[in-house]
């Protein structure tokens, strides 16, 4: 691993692949959860499979106490952004649920995030959520060799903000990942092309846009981690960890296994 000043560190080929087991737990980890999002179930509940999953492979959740976080994963409903807590609350027919899930195995980290739709959602949800995907995949493709972190965060903001017309969230950015849950350096969703550091081989990256159907600003909740959107509309969150590569990034994190677990669960909606 090599590293510079900037708490960026470049991962060899063996680190790469320990990171890769990291990420597909986390993958296997949300497809295990999916047949429990349903009406009626208790986010908590959803908190409590992940972790049993995760400790039955071997490895440790890999939010569960850092910075103080007592779970396993971060849920966030409606218009929760991100770091929304694990609770009583008892999930319904047209809600999104945005999940979060981080693990630790063989000293190294994986994190992934995806959103969810319980039963049928308005449709102007669900153009969100579309959106908020496709711009993890075109920030994703900037992901290479030879172009500028700042690439990336473009690609993301001018598809969901320029082209649609959504709140980009500016407080909350994606990171460097690996021996540390966040590493440098911060991924904005928001940017200049052609500015911040040039992307070297090895380098891996949490790539997650989170938009907003409304305005760009977010609140705090008094719980002092669930961020949610200012105007209460829904937020949308998804997340990849992806290896910099010549040509084209290397995706360590995958949906393969949630979404085939979404179209075996008849109580959650599809999205492109």
């Amino acid at each position: 691993m090599r590293s510079t000043k900037k708490n960026i560190f470049y991962k060899t080929d063996e680190e790469v692949a320990l990171m890769r087991h990291s990420n597909l737990l986390v993958s296997k980890a949300h497809a295990t959860v999916v047949p429990y999002i349903r009406p009626g179930v208790k986010t908590i509940r959803l908190d409590q499979i992940a972790e049993e999953f995760i400790r039955d492979n071997d490895a440790v959740p890999g939010f569960k106490g850092y910075g103080g976080f007592p779970y396993t994963l971060c849920i966030s409903v409606n218009e929760a952004v991100v770091h929304g807590m694990p609770s009583d609350y008892e999930l319904k027919e047209g809600d999104i649920i945005s999940i979060d899930c981080g693990v630790l195995a063989n000293e190294f980290y994986g994190d992934s995030a995806y959103t969810y739709c319980v039963g049928e959602i308005a449709p102007e949800t669900k153009k969100l959520l579309e959106v908020t995907k496709e711009a993890l995949y075109l920030g994703i493709e900037q992901a290479v060799v030879g172009k500028r972190l700042e690439d990336i965060s473009f690609a993301v903001q001018q598809h969901c903000e320029r082209k649609h017309g959504y709140g980009v969230v500016r407080e909350l950015v994606g990171h460097g990942v690996g021996r540390q849950l966040h590493e440098g350096p911060e991924v904005p969703n928001f940017g200049k092309r052609g500015r911040g550091v040039k992307l070297l081989d090895g380098l891996v990256l949490a790539i997650e846009p989170m938009i907003n159907l409304g305005t760009r600003n977010v609140n705090k909740l008094s719980d002092g981690w669930t961020i949610i959107t200012a105007d209460k509309q829904p937020s949308a969150h998804f997340e990849h960890s992806v290896v910099v590569r010549k040509g084209k990034a290397d995706i360590l994190s995958t949906f393969e296994f949630t979404e085939a677990a979404i179209k075996n669960n008849k109580e959650l909606t599809s999205i492109a």
